[in-house]
């Protein structure tokens, strides 16, 4: 019953506010909701068995997408972009002009970094490999904000063959609390060279290792831009070869 009530009067309340508080000239005021506990869960649906995609707490604030609520959810906006829900028991709905020093600031491209939270993810990423073309896909597991394991593999087209690299690597970054966060790798395995003409030569298989460096810019919607130059070492029983690679992609870490 008392919840109910006190559902029914945070409904009433937002009403009031919404219809009642007036706009500014310089801006127009808008409803957000404020986390009133000390911990809650915003969840990708209106439910408790929906996947929880962000924690916040006290005092946190969000814009409310809808001005109605399901059940008792609130729809509501991550400072990323994302959408998601917040029980409506543990917000209080405030009205605030846009400029208000107390609105939350949304960017408009760049957003808060994905490492905090996340605990895996991939890439696809495209360029260049010893002046040819590249291809490599790589997903990645977060073992720390800082610190990630990434298997990859990747697909070389040279002039006469085609080289599949594959292994793993550990990445550093160096500021994952930043939106432009810089990274640094180190990555072994192997390399399976395929030529286009097999009477000309054979199939060949070499070991590499792998030393790099880029940034990670988050962007809106968890997107991340992926930006990396890597000094690859090929080498053999009987021999040896240094190449580079400069790869750009669009990723994600959820």
């Amino acid at each position: 019953m008392g919840h109910s009530v006190f559902h029914s009067v945070s409904v009433a309340a937002l009403a009031v506010l919404l219809f009642a508080a007036p706009a500014r000239a310089d801006g127009q005021v808008e409803a957000f909701a404020r986390v009133v506990v000390f911990e809650t869960d915003l969840r990708s649906g209106p439910g408790v068995s929906y996947r929880v995609i962000h924690r916040a707490r006290r005092g946190e604030a969000f814009l409310i997408k809808t001005r109605e609520t399901k059940g008792y959810w609130l729809e509501i906006e991550l400072a990323d972009g994302r959408t998601a829900y917040a029980l409506g028991d543990t917000v209080e709905t405030v009205g605030l002009d846009e400029n208000s020093s107390d609105a939350p600031r949304r960017s408009s491209i760049f957003a808060p970094p994905a490492l905090q939270d996340a605990r895996a993810g991939f890439a696809l990423l495209g360029g260049v490999y010893d002046g040819q073309g590249y291809a490599e896909f790589r997903p990645a597991w977060v073992i720390a904000p800082a610190i990630a394991f990434e298997p990859y593999v990747g697909v070389a087209l040279q002039t006469d063959s085609r080289r599949i690299l594959y292994g793993g690597s550990g990445t550093l970054n160096l500021a994952p609390d930043w939106a432009i966060a810089p990274f640094v790798e180190i990555g072994v395995g192997g390399v399976l060279e395929q030529p286009k003409d097999e009477f000309v030569r054979r199939e060949r298989k070499w070991f590499h290792s792998r030393a790099g460096g880029g940034l990670l810019i988050s962007l809106r919607l968890r997107v991340l831009l992926r930006l990396e130059a890597t000094n690859v070492v090929l080498f053999g029983e009987d021999s040896y070869q240094n190449t580079q690679a400069y790869v750009a992609g669009l990723g994600t870490y959820f």
